[in-house]
């Protein structure tokens, strides 16, 4: 069997290097007679395992000592509810609206207090990222909640939101681990790892110390609390235990092969590869305004929904798969992320212009 280029949004491509040495590890870790799948999470070599991975993390991010790493569960859309439960002390926070992910989260935080849509792109179907520059944001706002790179709509904040000192949150799923960051510019950053990190049900949070508290929305469960996650570093209960591991391998990877300032290189010059495509293309088109583009997610149409249907379908025929777009938007998009290779981008293109060249009139 070969492997197919796998261009989904997530679940996700992961680096062959890693899913070789967890299939050699599988049936027995490091002389325990067993699977990570099976071993407890109270036990030595599942300790070593979660403290090497959050190590490795801070090393990657430059994480400073006063915020915290959590391996939690439930998916980023979990963090919908859980964000506000913990940080929405007077009732009101501000939301950044560039997408399908933002508006859900947007919602929730609407079941808990009064959640203010500070700005928003729908008004062009989510192809631009707006001018966060002077927001109306007030006094008494928690926080500005931003989702930080659009997977469906292949958008990504180039600059991020004045927040006028208030606290800025951001899911940054699709991006995390791209490229370097400046953890000190948010009090919350999470994602759900399965797009660039590990496989589906495993979100790591970090977040700013002071902010984790008791101090929490009445009704709050346990299990939802930060600070429950956080005094018992990610171990209140069983944590997605082998997608910790799978992420750990994946940390290192990343960390063996130039850390986040080559990696960001490597994923622009990925991008670059096929966006000049789009570019020039007669048949092919990308939907994003430029200045807003993703380096992840890079969503194209031909303006033909049969073509479009017909393009997706000969790409997987020739091994290319998950290139059909979100069902919410049609087209195709293609996610490149961190363990996509260079080569997969190239035959990529090379085959649009072959379906070009075969289906121009």
């Amino acid at each position: 069997m070969s492997r197919v280029y796998n261009f989904s949004a997530g679940p996700a491509v992961l680096p062959v290097e890693v899913l070789q040495e967890a299939a050699d590890e599988m049936l027995d870790y490091r002389g325990t007679g067993m699977s990570v799948m099976e071993m407890s999470h109270r036990s030595k070599a599942f300790d070593n395992i979660i403290k090497e991975a959050e190590a490795d993390l801070r090393k990657l991010m430059n994480i400073p000592d006063n915020y915290k790493v959590l391996f939690l569960q439930g998916g980023a859309s979990q963090q919908f509810a859980m964000i506000p439960m913990n940080f929405m002390k007077n009732r009101k926070a501000g939301y950044i609206l560039t997408g399908q992910w933002a508006k859900k989260a947007f919602s929730e935080a609407k079941i808990f207090g009064e959640a203010v849509e500070l700005a928003s792109s729908a008004d062009k179907t989510f192809t631009y990222i707006p001018d966060c520059s002077d927001l109306p944001i007030t006094d008494d706002m928690d926080y500005v909640y931003i989702c930080e790179n659009n997977t469906i709509y292949g958008t990504k904040y180039h600059t991020l939101p004045n927040t006028k000192g208030k606290l800025l949150i951001a899911d940054q799923s699709s991006c995390f681990l791209s490229e370097p960051v400046d953890v000190t510019k948010y009090g919350m950053i999470y994602a759900g790892v399965q797009k660039n990190v590990g496989p589906a049900g495993t979100v790591i949070a970090i977040i700013r110390e002071d902010l984790i508290t008791d101090d929490v929305l009445p009704g709050t469960p346990t299990m939802l609390k930060y600070k429950t996650q956080a005094d018992n570093d990610s171990l209140y209960n069983t944590p997605p235990c082998y997608g910790i591991y799978i992420c750990g391998k994946v940390f290192k990877w990343l960390l063996k092969t130039g850390g986040l300032e080559e990696r960001k290189k490597i994923n622009e010059a990925k991008a670059k590869i096929l966006y000049d495509f789009l570019d020039q293309s007669k048949m092919f088109k990308g939907t994003v305004e430029k200045e807003s583009r993703s380096i992840m997610n890079v969503p194209f149409v031909t303006g033909d929904k049969d073509l479009d249907a017909k393009f997706v379908a000969e790409a997987k025929a020739a091994g290319f798969e998950n290139l059909k777009g979100h069902r919410t938007v049609g087209g195709m998009r293609a996610s490149i992320y961190n363990a996509m290779p260079t080569e997969g981008v190239v035959a990529l293109v090379d085959f649009m212009k072959k379906f070009e060249a075969e289906n121009t009139k």
